[in-house]
């Protein structure tokens, strides 16, 4: 449920936490965010598919909401 409790490695915290932030506040992204991602051992590719998929889903989930569509349990 808490990621920031789950016990994961510094490496996989780091995504989490940029993941997060792009989803909640996209505009206080900054060169820094990627400066740590890169410090933690992302490429620039693994970057990109980092926002991608955090992109992608927020899309989708919009989607979703948007279109009031009711999911399965």
């Amino acid at each position: 449920m808490d990621f920031e409790t789950a016990g994961l490695s510094e490496k996989r915290l780091a995504m989490l936490r940029y993941s997060k932030k792009l989803t909640r506040s996209p505009g206080e992204v900054a060169k820094e965010d990627l400066v740590s991602l890169r410090t933690q051992g992302f490429s620039d590719e693994d970057i990109l598919s980092i926002v991608e998929v955090t992109a992608y889903y927020a899309y989708a989930n919009r989607i979703v909401d948007g279109l009031g569509v009711k999911l399965e349990g």
